[in-house]
């Protein structure tokens, strides 16, 4: 444990043992930061506990020194100006109706540590670290879970909450996690319905901007059954492919090992690689509609990345209506197959810039195809010239930031005498078709263009 680390992150922290010390009460870190510290992990976001003081005792204890703040008001939680963590009693939790927030909270700030621990999911997320005597208190074993890559429930308790089979989900990716036998049947006896669909998306959000091995992940939701909730990924299981293309096997295995690339390559957690990540998960969700075998036995998914969009949007639905991820997923869904068909066809600028305007962010859309191309598994592609080519092409014509805008614009067209009116569009459409195809790369050179066509456009209608 990296003690040192954690008190030069959290410079006020000795002050707040001190403190509750002083007033009778003792202070453990507990959850996640315990384990992350286990794992050689950075902890963001403390988790205190604070045994032998009652609320109001803790509360005027903190207040002596800390400008205080109390969050969840039925849960005993409180934040404090200067430490990033969140300060609790210890306590009780009755499960009262079949959502996965019906509980009724019951303060125990006397309970036995051990005790206190049930109400946690993991037994890797059950231990709790001494601050006074730094020691580590871990009464199921998640020490040696973590060394085992284990994730094992800590008590019956873990089914009233049904949200904790996403968690296990995206523990097992961010952690290289298998989850015992135990656990995997406790998840299926559980049921996915009364779990809001903000909860979900926080936890698929997770997995895929954490996790090192979703593979791993959506196998688990497949194990427990419960990837019957999102049809959309389903329907890749068991749908063939040509195994000259793709001898990974399915769509299903296919796009698993296009998600642990991802995993592999990811750039940061930011909303754009978010982005990436489902257009990604959804790239192939067309094949399944698409899929025929002709007369030579050879698989074949015409069309697949435009019947893919509807369904990718389905998908989505099922999780967010985040406008971000709706914006650019099926727009990156429907353009996937474009880079690679562009370099087989040798394709000029004109091309290049026309997949850059329709795509929007050509990065993400790069992003996306190359883990398409690694998803091939070992018998796959070691080497990329396409994306060679494409990039050298990309930025050349200074396109991997931004999709080419137009240069000229209506108020150009108002300049030069004409009057605003449904015309325009059409008159602006084919400047930024000619400017596309390479005929001008100034506001100079489009005037000309532009005054050349209407000229012609006079001289036709004279």
């Amino acid at each position: 444990m990296n003690i040192e680390f954690l008190k030069s992150k959290h410079p006020k922290l000795e002050d707040l043992c001190d403190v509750i010390k002083s007033k009778g009460g003792r202070v453990y870190l507990a959850g996640g930061c315990v384990r992350d510290m286990l794992l050689g992990l950075n902890p963001g976001d403390l988790d205190i506990e604070v045994f032998g003081l009652r609320e109001e005792e803790l509360a005027n204890a903190l207040k002596t020194r800390f400008l205080t703040h109390k969050v969840g008001k039925s849960f005993g939680v409180f934040k404090l100006r200067g430490i990033e963590a969140d300060i609790s009693i210890p306590r009780l939790e009755e499960k009262t109706g079949p959502k996965h927030t019906d509980f009724e909270i019951s303060l125990k700030p006397d309970l036995e540590i051990r005790e206190a621990a049930l109400r946690r999911d993991f037994t890797i997320n059950s231990m709790y670290w001494d601050l006074a005597h730094h020691e580590l208190i871990d009464p199921y074993g998640g020490k040696a879970a973590l060394e085992q890559k284990i994730l094992r429930h800590t008590s019956d308790k873990f089914s009233e909450d049904p949200l904790r089979v996403y968690r296990a989900m995206q523990f097992v990716a961010r952690f290289d996690l298998n989850a015992d036998a135990a656990t995997i049947e406790l998840c299926k006896s559980m049921s996915p319905d009364n779990i809001s669909r903000e909860r979900i998306f926080e936890e698929w959000n997770k997995m895929l901007l954490k996790g090192t091995h979703i593979r791993k992940a959506l196998n688990f939701l497949r194990e427990v059954a419960w990837i019957s909730e999102f049809p959309e990924l389903e329907n890749l299981i068991n749908c063939e492919q040509d195994p000259k293309w793709h001898p990974e096997g399915d769509v299903w295995n296919h796009t698993l090992l296009a998600m642990d690339a991802f995993a592999a390559h990811r750039k940061d957690e930011s909303k754009d690689s978010l982005v990436a990540a489902y257009a990604i998960l959804c790239h192939d969700m067309g094949k399944p509609h698409t899929s025929t075998v002709n007369d030579n036995g050879r698989i074949r998914s015409p069309g697949h990345d435009i019947a893919g969009v509807p369904i990718a949007v389905n998908f989505l639905n099922r999780l967010t209506q985040d406008t971000y991820l709706h914006k650019w997923v099926p727009i990156l869904v429907k353009e996937h197959m474009q880079p690679m068909a562009l370099y087989n066809n040798n394709a000029g600028d004109a091309a290049i810039r026309r997949l850059a305007h329709r795509a929007g962010r050509i990065d993400l859309l790069m992003q996306v195809c190359m883990a398409d191309r690694r998803g091939r598994g070992e018998h796959g592609p070691t080497e990329f010239p396409e994306f060679d080519w494409l990039n050298e092409r990309i930025e050349r014509l200074n396109l991997m930031d931004q999709a080419p805008k137009p240069i000229i614009q209506g108020r150009d067209l108002i300049k030069l005498g004409l009057k605003p009116g449904s015309h325009f569009s059409e008159i602006l459409d084919k400047v930024f078709q000619a400017q596309l195809d390479g005929e001008f790369q100034s506001y100079e050179q489009g005037l000309i263009y532009l005054k050349q066509l209407l000229a012609n456009k006079n001289t036709v209608h004279s």
